[in-house]
């Protein structure tokens, strides 16, 4: 059987010194082995002799093991390396290693390798031989070939390094006297010339010893196609395997990458995967690692005709793998650079949001009237790790460079009507490049009808001192007078006064927060609005007869009488620990605080929504989309179980000839990502009945949830994965940041997204909610957005989840989506189902 097909089982080495069969001897009658008076000082005599007799044995072996054991150690080393060759037309039998123009070329190959080599005494000496794994167009195109070669060499333990410094210099040395024009002739037929000789240690991941399984595969994306890891999508990859995909494109064409599904372990030194602008996994031309399950853009494109992918996987932990697209495109169809002649517009690096390629320069020239001054705002910035002289990857504007995630300014101005911008990426480590807009403006009115800020950003003037720190700096919300409404804060900024005491900084200053506790000083606020002694916290006694005074402790208490803030075990007690259940300690004497604890995880890992982004698949396993057939996605729900769903009961109230109530009007799709695209976890289920609460209110929303059963279970995968459900007590504090998942409108009055998006939120206070949603939030609401505006839920995301992260990891259901005052408006958050207050409800319905 193929060693792909099986894969190797773990089994824990056995100890062969070990004898299960021996056993230890009884020990005799310790009377009998009493010791005599002045025994005592004979013995630890005796051992003392012993004891330096065998220090002396442990120094002398390890002085014999040092100077004549380890002489003869010695290391076999590889690197990996490319060579260019001029005047060499490339044909099409070059890729193939058994034709014999690959041979005689290799041979050639081989033959220039060993006489570079030869320059060197370390090299020549420890040289032991070298073979060419592939050749591939050249730079110069068609009349040139890159050849991908390994070299081996076996040499003792203390002169690695010196092999090293060689091959540094020897390459060094090749570059500078074999370039496009030089030559080394090796003999008058067998003249090569060669450039670009590189040659780099073999990645130690690639070559340790437990790889059982080292493959290549070749293929020619001159159609699209897929490539994936084995086994994907109905099982997990082998284990210790090093495997490579050779992709070539047609000359004078790039290879475009895009992966549909990457979901490896967390742990890069274990399984990963690598990808290079090359043949060769060699390490100037790696252009990503990656591991895990990562969030960033996915998708790659090569600068010349082939790309190798590179899969490396242990022993333990093995995951669902990869899916990638691939296909070829002209060289001709990058877009980069150019003259920009308009008063204003837009440029981005090649082939943005995607990965750029390597090896990429582009110049930008923007002329503006003479009368007119020029500025580049950066609205997105992918540029690699930041570094103070910027060398590898950057944008450089009018002799400015910049580089990083972040640039430091997100707005560069010109005192001048012309401005050049340059792009410049390296030959390694590409990233997502960026997206700019330019403008040109009148010097003594850089933001007409504008705010302008001190980092040269222009925004809309309603927007100054209105509370929010629009500009990015803060210069919005400086030396502003505050209205009747508003608060000062100690650092000048105004805020609703509504917003003191909301339990939030939202001053920056925690001026808002100041002056809120009715304790005195020295004493300790209790949930209930107790005042203790500060002492008397995390003392093991409940002082503030509620438990919160031992809540964040070390150790949790089990209390005597219980309280809506603490947490009741299933033998009727309660302990004082803030959300225990499913925080991997076992607080509750039965247990019960860790059981029932298999959700709320991504399983395979180490969101429609305004001012949201795009989610990866299997972010969100337990996000469900409701279809109604013909129709299309209408709601959104949370996977409870193989069984259960639970959205909001407005979502299924009869509508005129629309029987929502109606089970059989629905289809649940489970494990859905893209909407009109099924993928291979996706799952499509009838329900059997819908379970609306009995007291939902059409008018004021309030009691808002329902539960749907499936007509049958569905099995649990890395798609489709319950999420938790938090107990009565659990406490999602003001501030707690939060996320909301869905396809509904991105924007207000809009469509429904394709893609699942995800956007980020926190929980905002209930008083202040109140008053923002004058006054229509009952106690089983809970309110999340960000108050500034611009994200929040819409129409079609309502029934999906409202969720936050626990301590340990897991991920709990606070809210369902249910109603709002439009969509993403500024002081106005969404308002959702609060699940703490359904706890028994959804337990007495579903047994859930």
């Amino acid at each position: 059987m193929d060693l792909m097909d099986s894969g190797p089982k773990f089994n824990p080495r056995q100890d062969t010194d070990w004898d299960a069969a021996l056993q230890f001897l009884p020990a005799p009658d310790p009377r009998q082995h009493q010791k005599k008076p002045g025994q005592r000082r004979q013995m630890w005599v005796g051992v003392g002799l012993l004891l330096a007799a065998s220090a002396v044995a442990l120094i002398t072996g390890l002085l014999v093991w040092h100077f004549h054991l380890r002489r003869d150690v010695r290391v076999q080393k590889i690197f990996i390396g490319s060579m260019g060759i001029d005047n060499q037309p490339f044909v099409a039998e070059y890729e193939d290693p058994e034709n014999p123009k690959f041979t005689h070329l290799a041979s050639l190959v081989r033959k220039q390798l060993k006489l570079i080599y030869s320059k060197n005494s370390v090299l020549a000496k420890h040289f032991k031989g070298a073979s060419v794994q592939a050749f591939s167009e050249g730079d110069s195109g068609t009349d040139s070939v890159m050849a991908y070669y390994q070299s081996e060499f076996d040499v003792h333990v203390s002169q690695q390094a010196a092999l090293d410094e060689a091959i540094e210099s020897q390459q060094a040395t090749a570059s500078r006297h074999s370039g496009r024009h030089g030559r080394i002739l090796l003999k008058p037929a067998d003249a090569l010339n060669v450039h670009n000789v590189v040659s780099r240690a073999i990645d130690p991941r690639l070559n340790r010893n437990s790889l059982l399984v080292k493959k290549s595969f070749d293929v020619h994306v001159k159609e699209p196609g897929v490539v994936q890891s084995p086994g994907f999508p109905d099982s997990s990859y082998p284990p210790n395997v090093f495997l490579q995909w050779r992709l070539r494109a047609d000359p004078k064409h790039r290879i475009w990458l895009d992966f549909h599904t990457l979901i490896l372990e967390d742990d890069c030194q274990q399984d990963f995967i690598q990808i290079y602008d090359s043949l060769a996994p060699i390490e100037p031309r790696v252009l990503t690692e990656q591991c895990g399950y990562p969030h960033g853009s996915l998708s790659f494109v090569s600068s010349g005709n082939v790309l190798l992918l590179t899969l490396i996987t242990s022993e333990e932990k093995h995951f669902p793998g990869f899916r990638a697209n691939y296909s070829q495109i002209p060289l001709t169809e990058q877009v980069c650079g150019g003259a920009l002649t308009a008063d204003r517009g837009s440029f981005s690096s090649p082939f943005f949001p995607s990965n750029y390629p390597p090896k990429t320069t582009c110049v930008w020239t923007i002329e503006a009237p003479k009368e007119k001054f020029l500025k580049v705002q950066f609205n997105k910035f992918f540029l690699g790790k930041y570094s103070s002289q910027c060398q590898n990857d950057y944008v450089e504007v009018n002799g400015q460079r910049l580089c990083g995630s972040k640039p430091k300014s997100t707005v560069v101005t010109s005192r001048k009507n012309k401005m050049t911008i340059t792009f410049k990426s390296d030959s390694s480590y590409v990233d997502q490049g960026f997206i700019a807009e330019y403008e040109a403006f009148i010097p003594n009115n850089p933001c007409p009808g504008r705010f302008q800020c001190t980092n040269n950003l222009c925004i809309n003037s309603t927007l100054q001192c209105d509370g929010w720190n629009d500009c990015g700096d803060g210069s919005d919300e400086d030396d502003c007078k505050c209205e009747a409404v508003q608060m000062k804060c100690k650092n000048g900024r105004c805020k609703p006064k509504f917003w003191e005491c909301d339990g939030f900084d939202d001053c920056g200053d925690s001026t808002d927060e100041e002056n809120c506790v009715k304790c005195k000083p020295g004493e300790f606020s209790c949930r209930n609005n107790r005042c203790i002694p500060e002492n008397l916290k995390c003392n093991g006694k409940d002082d503030c007869t509620d438990g919160s005074d031992e809540s964040k402790c070390e150790k949790s208490l089990v209390l005597q009488t219980c309280s809506e803030f603490t947490f009741r075990c299933s033998n009727g007690r309660c302990i004082s620990k803030l959300n225990p259940e499913c925080d991997g300690k076992t607080d509750c004497e039965d247990g019960s605080d860790e059981e029932n604890c298999g959700c709320g995880t991504r399983p395979y890992r180490s969101s429609r929504i305004v001012g949201g982004q795009a989610s990866r698949e299997g972010e969100w396993p337990w996000q469900v989309s409701l279809h109604i057939p013909g129709v299309g996605h209408v709601c959104g729900a949370s996977v409870l179980s193989n069984r259960w769903l639970l959205t909001a009961a407005h979502c299924v109230q009869d509508s005129g000839v629309n029987k929502y109530s109606q089970a059989d009007q629905w289809e649940a799709l489970l494990g859905l990502h893209v909407q009109s695209q099924t993928n291979e976890w996706m799952v499509r289920r009838k329900l059997r009945r819908i379970v609306a609460h009995k007291d939902y209110n059409t008018f004021t929303y309030d009691n808002d949830v329902a539960l749907m059963e499936l007509d049958s279970n569905v099995t649990l995968n890395q798609n489709i994965w319950p999420i938790c459900l938090p107990s009565p007590t659990y406490d999602f504090p003001a501030g707690q940041e939060a996320w909301i998942t869905g396809w509904g409108a991105t924007r207000e009055g809009g469509g429904v997204a394709p893609i699942l998006q995800k956007a980020e939120v926190r929980v905002v206070n209930s008083t202040v909610c109140k008053t923002l949603m004058d006054d229509e939030v009952t106690d089983r609401m809970i309110c999340a957005g960000v108050l500034k505006g611009g994200v929040d839920a819409c129409q079609g995301d309502s029934g999906g989840p409202l969720s936050v992260t626990g301590s340990s990891g897991r991920v709990f259901l606070a809210g369902v989506v249910s109603w709002g005052d439009g969509c993403a408006r500024r002081n106005k958050p969404g308002v959702y189902a609060r699940i703490t207050k359904f706890r028994r409800w959804i337990k007495e319905n579903s047994g859930v």
